[in-house]
């Protein structure tokens, strides 16, 4: 993988490689994407005079041609903001629409339909903000000739470009502020309480609010747990007169040899599989074993909610920066990425090639278990 530097500050006295470029947010929402919103348009219009058209809910506005020129308007106030202004879909993919022929489903490549879209309304280039669903998309366009920048996003954080994507610390936020007010209820009624959070096949969430939020036991994907050892672990704590337990449990957990628990698939959907219902499960396994009362929170999408943490802004801010300088810049075909403390670009062929994990044998599992959480296995 080749990085890049941010683009070079000269980059905002010389003529710009585009004078009019496309924003979409696409994919699940998030806090931050306002910010996100705001940054592209303040430094394209105030640095380099370009204008900014704001695609509608995701690709289906890039299909449907549903497209919007930008004004100061747009943007005032919406910082704070959680969610899209520009509306957002995961259902949505230019390479395959459903339609309805003679009574059936079938699926139709409408790219080019997308690419005509564009050249109507003047967009030169596309920066597209969302999670790998998204940006795989925005690559294959990208292999089709649209100049493309992208900035990356996803609460669940796991895009391995990146050291960190814009939306996980605010969701990061709401899931350790849950584990810590089920400990008073917890204690009090002598409970384990079972708190399930998202992060799909990854288990930054689980691990970030269960490390910081005090928890027992942490389950997460890349672990995968015997319920043996959960019990077995509740019931040294009951013995050592610990009469509570917390466990968080990420959705995408599973059991040594079993699967993941599936609520429920949507087809049309570029993530058709959606994961949940770990958590239930796990409640009725420890309380039947272990004869505990146990009960289940499941956060949701209370986690995609809410005004964005400081650091979610601020990383909005700089990826939105550093993607229209890389539009001036004429450096195309790339995603920006937090590398440390510096923001630098990648291609973006490599950021959508693999996804970012949680290491086992990491620093942050390592942590974990010095302090005494227990992970299952």
């Amino acid at each position: 993988m080749t990085m890049q530097s941010s683009a070079k500050s000269s980059a905002v006295t010389d003529k710009p490689a585009v004078s009019r470029i496309g924003i979409v947010t696409a994919g699940g929402d998030c806090p931050g994407l306002n910010a996100v919103i705001r940054s592209v348009y303040k430094t394209a219009t105030g640095q380099f005079g370009m204008e900014v058209v704001g695609i509608e809910d995701g690709f289906a506005g890039a299909i449907q041609n549903r497209m919007e020129l930008l004004g100061s308007q747009h943007v005032r106030g919406i910082l704070p903001r959680g969610g899209t202004v520009l509306g957002s879909s995961n259902r949505d993919d230019p390479f395959r629409v459903a339609t309805m022929v003679n009574g059936a489903k079938v699926y139709e490549d409408r790219s080019d339909l997308v690419l005509s879209n564009f050249k109507e309304r003047g967009i030169e280039a596309l920066i597209a903000v969302g999670g790998d669903g998204t940006l795989s998309i925005a690559n294959k366009l990208a292999e089709k000739g649209l100049k493309v920048v992208a900035i990356p996003k996803t609460i669940d954080n796991d895009l391995e470009a990146t050291d960190v994507t814009f939306g996980f610390d605010s969701a990061l936020r709401v899931a350790t502020g849950a584990a810590d007010s089920l400990h008073t209820t917890a204690e009090s009624h002598h409970r384990v309480m079972v708190l399930e959070v998202m992060g799909r096949y990854a288990g930054w969430i689980a691990l970030g609010a269960g490390l910081a939020g005090g928890a027992d036991l942490i389950l997460i994907p890349e672990i995968p747990f015997r319920l043996e050892k959960v019990y077995e672990h509740v019931r040294s704590r009951i013995a050592s007169g610990k009469k509570f337990s917390i466990v968080v449990v990420g959705e995408g957990a599973k059991p040594l040899g079993g699967r993941e628990v599936v609520q429920r698939r949507i087809e049309d959907s570029t993530d058709p599989v959606r994961l949940g219902g770990i958590g239930y499960w796990l409640s009725d396994q420890i309380e039947h074993h272990v004869q505990i009362e146990t009960r289940v929170t499941v956060l949701g999408h209370l986690q995609r909610s809410g005004s964005p943490s400081p650091f979610d802004r601020i990383l909005g801010i700089r990826f939105g920066v550093e993607a229209v300088e890389l539009a001036a810049a004429g450096e195309f075909g790339r995603m920006v990425s937090l590398r440390g403390v510096d923001i630098v670009s990648v291609p973006l062929s490599d950021a959508v090639r693999q996804t970012r994990n949680v290491d086992p044998q990491g620093a942050l599992v390592h942590a974990a278990r010095a302090v005494g959480v227990r992970f299952g296995d």
